[in-house]
């Protein structure tokens, strides 16, 4: 199939997901848009060097049976998705991704590849399966530098470094939490790990903290870690990161942030929540994404999506 790749267009976002040192022996024809790897300093032509075609972002979408895109498609993209085509990327479909999956992967017919780091799904009209030959945590990478840029990113948009004497809790166990342990544990030892089976535990303290690091995700509507009460009862001017961006949902109330804006205050206390912390360090990052994504994603034919969805 005709692969194609494009720009993100997400705010704050450089991180390039295809780089041509991994290209070999793909089954799909890949298509590139136009300077596609200038974050990266790689011209068009090192990609023409390897076998990929160079085209605008019109052509991608009017040409290739399916398209990808590192972050959620932008409205402004809308009109040139057509209907029955496969969009592959992070989609967030029961987050972030609400909107594009009623306005348009259900109008249109879309197969949605999301490329979830646990349980990467396929999509296609009220149909989910899960990716059985994709095993989790095949992009843990991206997903510890999420926490670790995420600390580093708040504290200097904050404006202080952690003192021996702050209290410092961070919620949950996987790569995000761990890349937030690495990063707070060069400034601090005073640092609390809390699990979702210990969560009772840090409630019960919360006023105690004068920073809390949030790497849970919560899928579930109405459940939430951090309640409204809860966030009543923290200290003034506690700096609240949530490294999973699970706004609104681990800490109710809470809505995304942009890297260019990162920090809110709300009823005095701070808030950290970028959707897209690890495009901070995507020099680093986007090798890891490029070669974890070809070996599971670009190099058979991606075909095998639309089969395992629809047949």
């Amino acid at each position: 199939m005709k692969l194609g790749f494009i720009i993100p267009s997400f705010p704050g976002e450089k991180r390039v997901a295809l780089l041509p040192e991994h290209v070999r022996n793909f089954e799909n024809e890949i298509i590139v848009e136009h300077n596609f790897g200038m974050n990266l300093d790689l011209t068009d032509k090192k990609y023409e060097e390897v076998g990929c075609n160079i085209a605008s972002r019109k052509e991608i979408y009017s040409e290739c049976d399916a398209v990808f895109s590192l972050k959620l498609i932008g409205e402004e993209d809308y009109k040139y998705i057509r209907n029955n085509q496969m969009i592959i990327g992070w989609i967030h479909p029961h987050g972030s991704g609400g909107k594009f999956m009623e306005d348009q992967a259900k109008i249109k017919d879309l197969i949605i590849v999301d490329l979830d780091n646990i349980h990467p799904t396929v999509y296609y009209q009220d149909a989910q399966k899960k990716i059985d030959w994709i095993k989790p945590n095949f992009i843990k990478d991206n997903s510890f530098t999420a926490g670790y840029s995420a600390v580093l990113h708040a504290l200097i948009n904050y404006g202080s470094i952690p003192n021996p004497n702050w209290n410092i809790a961070i919620l949950g166990s996987g790569n995000v939490s761990q890349g937030a342990f690495a990063a707070i544990s060069k400034f601090s030892n005073n640092v609390r790990l809390f699990y979702r089976k210990t969560l009772n535990e840090f409630i019960d303290s919360v006023h105690t903290f004068d920073m809390v690091i949030n790497g849970i995700e919560i899928d579930r509507e109405g459940l939430h870690i951090l309640t409204l009460e809860n966030q009543k009862r923290m200290k003034k001017n506690c700096l609240i990161i949530d490294a999973s961006a699970n706004a609104g949902k681990a800490i109710e109330g809470t809505v995304n942030t942009k890297i260019n804006n990162p920090i809110y205050k709300k009823d005095g206390l701070y808030y950290y929540v970028v959707n897209n912390t690890p495009s901070l360090l995507y020099r680093t990052v986007s090798e890891k994404i490029s070669e974890s994504f070809s070996a599971n994603v670009y190099k058979k034919d991606v075909k095998i999506f639309k089969d395992f969805i629809i047949n």
